[in-house]
């Protein structure tokens, strides 16, 4: 039975997610816990015409032994033919997708700082296929699949079985691959998130103010902001969905005017460990002070991983009536928590997000305020009682957001 649910999820992730036909080549990046799913993807990869399926698993146990055992040095050791290997089907604009199954709480208990070290090593190998990741130079997608120990944080009170069968039906029916033409379905969605997109960046915006319980944040926008939203486009031309499922329609902050106080709204699953009850005040851009009472050192360590990760990267709007966030259903999971609330992320930020920004380099996007770091963490902060406001150019105030919904 699950791999007759797998199928129609397979045929999205190859068809609208990375988008792979005659002749592409797909990079799959997955835990073995989702060697089912792995399985019928490159299946179906194989009969869209790819001309190579190309896998990478990694085991939760394994990982967890390692980061247990390893030295400091080693974990943060990162092999040259590791990112040679990314960057050669990068160059042949491969489609990347990457399964998520790991257990939320896989490196609970793990030396915070063997962690940091390991982040920041991988951070920096890997910075200039991030870049290419974060200006749509080839497509990719991520997506998710249950593991047990995963699923049976979501469902506690079940048996494995049941948790694992409930976490993957649900996850289908975020993915909406439990309609009957799900592409179709997929294509409606696209369209109505670009509605926004569009109203967005015809609004001529100066900033954008959220106002909530423990959150009084503006959120200063670049010269040329470009709000993005469910489908992308590569270097090739080829369309894209990089998160499935998708929910946001978002941009990139200038990252030197962001002013106020922002509390999150729902638990942060980082690095294998759980970061919640959670508050950043900003001033400038940077964050100046900040407080947690659970995972402050993976918090703190966030913080720290370089000058850009005290800066925000990304600003996202979620309706609190949407699809994730009726399930009322807490996934521990940032793919899936991010799509049932607003966000926002410190770090890097997406050079399409301003306007030809997939042209310039690094350098030229900092100097008109787009962020860049080795690190983008999103975190959630949107909830029913969530009011955004947006100021224009003009000093007109738009109400965007009105008690967690979109007001435009």
């Amino acid at each position: 039975m699950t791999n007759n649910k797998l199928t129609k999820y397979a045929e999205l992730l190859v068809d609208v997610g990375v988008n792979i036909n005659e002749g592409k080549r797909l990079f799959i990046s997955a835990t073995t816990d989702a060697l089912p799913l792995v399985r019928e993807v490159t299946r179906v990869a194989y009969e869209r015409g790819a001309a190579e399926v190309v896998t990478k698993l990694s085991d939760d146990t394994l990982s967890r032994l390692h980061a247990e055992n390893r030295s400091a040095e080693e974990l943060a050791t990162v092999h040259p033919w590791i990112v040679e290997e990314r960057m050669h089907y990068s160059d042949e604009h491969a489609g990347f997708l990457s399964i998520i199954s790991s257990s939320p709480e896989l490196l609970k208990g793990i030396d915070p700082m063997k962690l940091r070290e390991m982040q920041i090593a991988n951070g920096k190998a890997l910075k200039d296929f991030s870049a290419r990741v974060q200006s749509d130079f080839h497509s990719w997608c991520v997506a998710g699949y249950p593991s047990v120990e995963w699923a049976k944080l979501v469902y506690p009170d079940e048996t494995e079985e049941v948790a694992f069968e409930k976490l993957l039906d649900l996850i289908l029916y975020t993915v909406r691959a439990d309609q009957e033409d799900a592409v179709k379905v997929w294509e409606e969605h696209d369209k109505t998130l670009h509605e926004k997109v569009d109203i967005l960046n015809d609004a001529n915006l100066k900033s954008i103010r959220f106002v909530s319980e423990g959150t009084d944040l503006t959120i200063g926008l670049p010269e040329g902001y470009l709000f993005a939203g469910a489908s992308s486009v590569d270097a090739t031309g080829r369309s894209f969905m990089a998160n499935m499922p998708t929910e946001e329609v978002f941009t990139a902050p200038d990252r030197n005017n962001v002013n106020g106080y922002v509390s999150n709204t729902l638990p942060l699953s980082h690095g294998g460990n759980i970061v919640d009850n959670f508050k950043l005040t900003f001033k400038d851009g940077k964050v100046v002070d900040f407080e947690a009472e659970v995972g402050y050192e993976i918090l703190e360590n966030i913080l720290e991983t370089d000058e850009g990760a005290r800066y925000l990267g990304e600003v996202a709007l979620v309706p609190y009536d949407s699809p994730i966030s009726n399930t009322n259903t807490l996934f521990y999971n940032t793919l899936f928590d991010e799509n049932a609330s607003c966000h926002i992320a410190l770090g890097s930020a997406y050079a399409f997000n301003v306007k030809n920004g997939k042209e310039k380099s690094r350098e030229e996007l900092s100097e008109i305020g787009i962020n860049d770091s080795i690190t983008h963490v999103d975190f959630m902060i949107g909830g029913s009682d969530t009011d955004i406001i947006g100021l224009t150019k003009d000093g007109e105030e738009i109400q965007i957001f009105k008690d967690g919904d979109w007001s435009i």
